[in-house]
């Protein structure tokens, strides 16, 4: 099939679109992502202070429609390239109590009767890799066969990917499941590029010959130590002076672009230092943090203290307070006594500076590790564009971000926002 030229952007629709790490890898291989549909108010509102230009519907998938998905946003009548999914992975969780019938797993299926009903000639869907053990294989089976009844063929060779093989300094694995119409052929699965990096003092994994990819030190040791700034205590942000950043943090700061790069560039000041809200914690915290070797847990909390060779462990996202508003162990900074910060976290997910999270902890650090890390997704978006057939190219004006006031709404200021009922929000 001969190359398509086209003046516009190939256009994606993304459901369970959290805080937008799917529909920012999505951008940066070249997609205009034109509709998220996202339940929390509070992530609604940080996707659309990152992603103003395009539109975010607030409600439950359950409640949504194609019709509306499609007169809600500048999609309209247009044909639809990818439909992206990250559902809520807490029942399929191995580290959870992966029950059958919890609620969020049928939410798989709303995924599949939009899909349908979008008519996209692609789909992606993400997950945790507890969805392909046990008990919960069938149910993944079952969708299988429900989009090959439905007229889509389906990669049955599905594939876990790590983060740490895609130039993302985190050890992550997630599935994900790949379709397309019948009258495509199906993408392949993006090859690993780097290996996972690993402290000198370990085993490194062989993966061929690939380069070793970025590491914790790589990621985080230009970003200016938070505690010098006494006003983090108290605020998430502060103008600061960054060191020399590694290859991997230039592009995270801006400072230097890929050439696989079409993400629109943003308007943002590169000296605030963002999302930066400091914990604070006891004396005695402190010092067993500081008595902590690199690469162990602390013996209490059972935090893990980040090894500034290796990658970071897998970044959770706790439960929100429905659920009990249980917090995520945060890892312990490799040479400062504190948790690192919702920033570090960032770049330890791949996400660019300009990106900004809800301006407390415990929505910033929700909003990181309940996303796919962008770079693991564009990487999976660009095999999907070459299925395509598109040439992708770069935007050539900055995109504004949104009003600040959006990442600092409480949770019932932002459902008022949104006109989400709290009781809705599962």
């Amino acid at each position: 099939m001969a190359r398509q030229t086209r003046k516009q952007r190939p256009i994606a629709v993304d459901l369970f679109a959290g805080a937008g790490g799917m529909t920012l890898g999505f951008e940066q291989a070249g997609f205009d992502v034109l509709a998220s549909v996202e339940i929390d108010p509070i992530h609604c509102a940080t996707h659309q202070f990152n992603f103003p230009f395009w539109s975010i519907l607030c409600k439950s998938v359950i409640d949504t429609t194609a019709e509306e998905i499609r007169n809600r946003s500048a999609i309209g009548d247009r044909e639809i390239d990818v439909v992206i999914s990250g559902s809520p992975c807490q029942g399929f969780s191995i580290i959870g109590k992966r029950a059958l019938d919890d609620p969020r797993n049928s939410l798989v299926f709303h995924f599949l009767r939009l899909v349908i009903a979008l008519k996209p000639k692609f789909f992606v869907m993400e997950n945790v890799r507890g969805l392909t053990i046990g008990e919960h294989k069938k149910l993944l089976e079952t969708l299988i066969s429900k989009f090959k009844d439905k007229g889509y063929k389906v990669e049955e060779n599905y594939q876990v990917l790590n983060a740490a093989h895609y130039r993302v300094p985190q050890d992550r694995e997630r599935l994900f499941l790949i379709g397309c119409r019948e009258d495509f052929e199906l993408p392949k699965y993006p090859q690993p590029i780097t290996q996972q990096a690993k402290p000198s003092n370990l085993k490194q994994r062989k993966l061929s010959n690939l380069p070793t990819g970025p590491t914790v030190s790589d990621a985080i040791a230009d970003i200016p130590e938070a505690t010098n700034y006494p006003e983090l205590f108290n605020r998430d942000w502060i103008v600061a002076e960054y060191g020399e950043p590694s290859n991997y943090a230039k592009q995270l700061r801006g400072r230097n672009y890929l050439e696989n790069d079409y993400s629109y560039k943003r308007e943002y000041d590169p000296q605030i230092l963002s999302s930066s809200l400091l914990t604070k914690h006891s004396s005695e915290s402190i010092q067993r943090f500081a008595d902590t070797p690199q690469g162990k847990r602390d013996k209490i909390s059972h935090f893990y203290k980040l090894h500034p060779e290796g990658v970071c462990n897998t970044l959770r996202a706790g439960t929100d307070r429905h659920r009990g508003s249980f917090t995520s162990a945060r890892p312990i900074h490799p040479f400062t006594p504190r948790c690192i910060t919702v920033r570090e976290a960032a770049r330890l997910h791949s996400y660019p500076d300009w990106f900004r999270f809800h301006a407390t902890k415990w929505h910033g650090f929700r909003q990181v590790g309940n996303s796919v890390p962008p770079f693991l997704a564009k990487a999976v978006a660009t095999e999907i564009i070459r299925a395509l057939d598109v040439q992708p190219f770069k935007p050539t004006r900055k995109r504004e971000l949104g009003d600040e006031k959006l990442i600092q709404l409480n949770i019932a200021q932002a459902a008022k926002a949104y006109g989400v009922e709290l009781l809705k929000i599962t």
